[in-house]
């Protein structure tokens, strides 16, 4: 990647014209981005882009957390949530009826997903989950099921010996709504082999979320960054979610990860520093141009940090009922029992002016909190302190 585009020089002034315009802009200028450009100067782009696309608004979700299992037969370097099969005493493994218990637990609360992701077994197949959202499903039909990242699909496929297609229909048959973005970490094979060599390639993840998006469903996508990575791997996972974009439209949000160190075998790395977290939420926004929505999830980065990126290009903000996922706790992220109630994530989203909206999976609008006074809405008084939680 150079520094030409089309015999022009890239200059920041360049890039503002193009995104000014609407334009899109090229792997070299985002490159550029991250290599010389300020945060005052990606926030101010993205800013513009996120206010062109949402204006204020600011949105959240009620949804809860099942983890089948954390034991898992992958090695991921940067992973603390995992523990091998010969570690399993120190882990969990959930049966249906362990699963149905929480999602019972549930019945009388206003959540409207289930967010199911966790380890990789043998038991954990492909009959095993169909079984699982059938269940889920005719328990609580209104109740939208995002599950599995590529990862585990490509697992219990291959050993169902079924093609991708034929196995995201067969989970769409059984009840699957959508599907999150995890699994994704970095693409490109140099890093990829190294963090993350045994488990589905970058290539992998694209094709299974291009099956489910053909069958016209629709799906997130993540980046794991702050690692081993370098600016131009970060460009070509970018790039490759934005071309997958291109063809099916079946991306709703982008969730840029932070590497946290904890407890885990790539603990000597050290972690990014804010200013480069909102860098990357910033230049993330700039370059998927045809992706709507940019989430920052609060609990892995913090309140305050989560309340900066909404000046940096993140439209969507993460909250949580209970500590009913683990998965970044125990990295060490900056929330280790993370809980908000729904007056307060909504003082969080206004006291930084923005504007929060109460949203499905789907981004369906089920409340504007623009308008609401907590101590003069009737309504809102019998809910105030109803939990809420990440999306």
């Amino acid at each position: 990647m150079g520094e030409r585009n089309a015999g022009n020089m890239i200059t920041i002034d360049s890039i503002n014209q193009k995104v000014g315009r609407g334009e899109r802009i090229t792997s070299e200028e985002g490159l550029y981005l991250y290599e010389n450009a300020s945060l005052g100067q990606v926030g101010k782009l993205a800013n513009l882009i996120r206010e062109r696309l949402h204006g204020d608004r600011t949105y959240f979700n009620r949804n809860f957390h099942v983890e089948p299992t954390n034991v898992c037969i992958y090695t991921c370097s940067f992973c603390s949530y995992s523990r091998l099969i010969k570690e399993r005493s120190d882990g969990w493994e959930y049966t249906h009826d362990d699963i149905m218990e929480m999602v019972k637990k549930y019945d009388h609360e206003p959540v409207t997903e289930v967010h199911i992701v966790g380890g990789v077994l043998p038991q954990y197949d492909v009959r095993w989950y169909e079984r699982l959202f059938q269940a889920i499903k005719a328990h609580r039909p209104e109740l939208h099921i995002k599950a599995l990242t590529p990862v585990e699909y490509h697992y219990i496929f291959k050993k169902e010996k079924i093609s991708y297609a034929e196995g995201m229909r067969r989970m769409k048959t059984a009840g699957l709504d959508s599907m999150p973005g995890g699994g994704a970490e970095i693409f490109h094979p140099e890093i990829r082999e190294e963090i993350a060599g045994d488990k589905c390639t970058g290539e992998q993840w694209l094709d299974i979320h291009q099956e489910w998006h053909l069958l016209g469903q629709r799906s997130n996508a993540t980046m794991l960054y702050g690692h081993i990575e370098r600016f131009e791997h970060r460009i070509d996972h970018l790039d490759k979610l934005r071309s997958l974009q291109d063809e099916t439209g079946g991306f709703q949000t982008m969730i840029p990860l932070k590497f946290r160190n904890k407890g885990n075998h790539m603990a000597h790395v050290p972690e990014s520093t804010t200013v480069e977290d909102l860098r990357n939420y910033a230049i993330s926004r700039i370059y998927l141009d045809n992706f709507k929505h940019i989430k920052a999830y609060w609990p892995m980065i913090g309140r305050e940090t989560a309340q900066l990126s909404l000046a940096f290009g993140v439209n969507d903000i993460d909250g949580t009922i209970d500590d009913t996922t683990k998965i970044y706790s125990m990295a060490g992220a900056e929330e280790q029992a993370p809980s908000m109630s729904t007056r307060e994530l909504v003082a969080l989203i206004k006291s930084v002016g923005r504007h929060p909206i109460e949203r499905n999976t789907l981004y369906d609008v089920i409340k504007d909190y623009d308008e609401v006074k907590f101590e003069d809405d009737e309504e809102f008084r019998g809910y105030l302190d109803l939990p809420v939680v990440n999306g």
